[in-house]
């Protein structure tokens, strides 16, 4: 079941240590959007715009990936002035190693931030890059997704529960 397991799982996209991940030598970044920087299908608000701009003076590339459609991906990655690649095929290598060959980086120096483990989780780990699980921002979602979020419940506990074991 590993490969479910996030790298790490924060509360929020806005309390990674961003300063401490580019001292640790990552240079790249990939987020997924809905739940993970905004609610779903909202604008850039000033929190995300601030967040890019600090990465951006750190030194880090960003991209967007999401398996959303262009318009909704465009205009967030304008908004904050980064790159994207929509309808990216989330869990699928194929995507994320497309978003490093962008952002010039590798497996080694780059971490994914997502809000999902069978779509953004399963995809960073099985390119073999750092994934960071956040909370979701809103609890209230699409249909298909509060199935997800069902049965991410256990995988998360299993998660906690081997970590506590770790840290003995």
């Amino acid at each position: 079941m590993s490969f479910l397991y996030p790298g790490e799982y924060i509360d929020s996209t806005y309390s990674i240590d961003f300063d401490k991940l580019y001292k640790e030598g990552y240079r790249g970044v990939i987020f997924d959007i809905d739940n993970t920087l905004v609610t779903h299908g909202s604008p850039a608000d000033e929190r995300a715009i601030a967040l890019f701009k600090h990465l951006k003076e750190l030194g880090f590339s960003c991209l967007v990936l999401s398996n959303n459609k262009e318009p909704r991906v465009k205009s967030f990655a304008k908004q904050v002035g980064i790159k994207y690649i929509y309808k990216a095929g989330k869990p699928k290598p194929s995507g994320y190693r497309a978003a490093m060959e962008r952002l010039g980086t590798d497996t080694k120096n780059t971490l994914f931030v997502g809000d999902q483990i069978f779509t953004d989780i399963i995809g960073a780990n099985l390119t073999g890059i750092r994934s960071i699980l956040v909370a979701p921002i809103d609890p209230h979602e699409e249909i298909q997704i509060v199935l997800k979020r069902f049965i991410e419940k256990p995988v998360i506990a299993c998660y906690k529960r081997h970590l506590k074991k770790v840290n003995k």
